[in-house]
């Protein structure tokens, strides 16, 4: 006869199952296929068969190199130059039939600089579109990690008073958290809008004409950053929830004796309130890092990856090549790219606020 840890066991288990199976179905199994697929020249729809590539795909994507230059000289040995700077040799003939760099052969210039003297060094990768996306990718993180985390702290730490109607404020801040992402970036792109968007229609307002329109989202200097303000936006009422919950979990008697002391706010907040959200911290940083990697719907709704690649990310490669250009092996090969990125760097901020003792 089963004892009651047994049976209690089982009825556990026969609830998760149906959880368990669709995790492995949806995210378990196609992780792995797509690291299998990463190694292959596999396509969506190709009467080809399916070939061992080994490398090749992620030798595509991650494949950089540097280019030293020195400046083309006339025939007395002065530098030629161009518009007003020194001119330097094509690129194009070291990158095409070069039979001495066999290696540069399909590479482009992804970026240049000088370090002060005349010569010039050249950034050429194989896949200048997808180290685009590398850099945006980060940028986004790493501005949305940290502006989002603390204005969410800041509402938080607003609404969590005994006022009436509070309850009002909280609904406010977290509506555009229920609303659905393409709705949210449907908006911001007429809120966008060059010609007559809301947000050149005010500024026009404030400051009586003398600022022109700007075409936020096609214009490479300001699309990327357009897109950042909307998400931080979008998701600070979710992450505001998970601040309040932290600080409803501190106890009231530690406010009570900071008052009776006559501690500051300042003083309370760096010593109570600070110290009793460190866990919170913890899960709200991986949180906005997990959800800031995975940025694609505001990508393909507001800018499809433009201007000039401006706002091309991971995601949005990933799914572009996987989908839109049917190549299964390389969209494999950038998602498993990130997901490599993702653990090392959830690895990392599990190390860096781990429990000292």
């Amino acid at each position: 006869m089963a004892s009651k840890f047994t049976v209690s066991n089982r009825t556990g288990w026969l609830m998760a199952g149906p959880a368990v199976l669709l995790i492995a179905g949806f995210v378990i199994l196609p992780f792995f296929l797509a690291f299998a697929f990463s190694f292959t020249n596999q396509r969506l729809i190709s009467p080809n068969p399916t070939e061992f590539v080994g490398m090749s795909n992620y030798r595509q994507l991650l494949g950089v190199t540097m280019v030293t230059l020195e400046p083309v000289r006339d025939d007395a040995g002065a530098v030629v130059m161009k518009d007003g700077a020194p001119e330097y040799p094509s690129l194009r003939a070291l990158t095409r039939n070069n039979p001495d760099r066999p290696e540069l052969a399909g590479m482009r210039e992804w970026f240049s600089f000088s370090l002060g003297g005349e010569d010039r060094t050249y950034v050429l990768a194989r896949d200048v579109v997808f180290m685009k996306a590398i850099v945006n990718t980060f940028i986004f993180v790493l501005i949305v990690a940290p502006v989002q985390a603390a204005l969410a702290l800041g509402l938080a730490l607003l609404i969590n008073q005994r006022l009436r109607g509070i309850n009002v404020f909280r609904a406010i801040y977290f509506m555009p958290v229920v609303v659905s992402i393409v709705v949210v970036s449907l908006l911001w792109r007429l809120i966008y809008d060059g010609q007559s968007g809301l947000l050149n229609n005010l500024l026009g307002a404030i400051s009586f004409g003398m600022i022109e329109p700007v075409n936020w989202l096609g214009n490479p200097s300001t699309a990327l950053g357009s897109i950042i303000a909307m998400s931080i936006w979008q998701a600070v009422g979710f992450h505001m929830v998970i601040w309040l919950s932290g600080l409803q979990t501190i106890s009231p008697t530690l406010y009570e004796a900071a008052a009776i002391e006559g501690a500051s706010k300042w003083q309370v907040f760096r010593y109570i309130t600070w110290p009793g959200l460190r866990n919170t911290a913890i899960l709200i940083l991986i949180v906005i890092t997990m959800q800031a990697f995975g940025l694609f719907a505001q990508i393909d709704v507001m800018t499809n990856g433009g201007p000039l690649d401006s706002t091309q990310t991971i995601v949005f490669q990933a799914i572009e090549r996987g989908y839109g250009k049917q190549d299964i092996s390389g969209g494999s090969a950038i998602s498993v790219i990130l997901f490599v990125i993702v653990l090392s760097i959830s690895l990392i901020q599990r190390w860096l606020t781990r429990e000292k003792t």
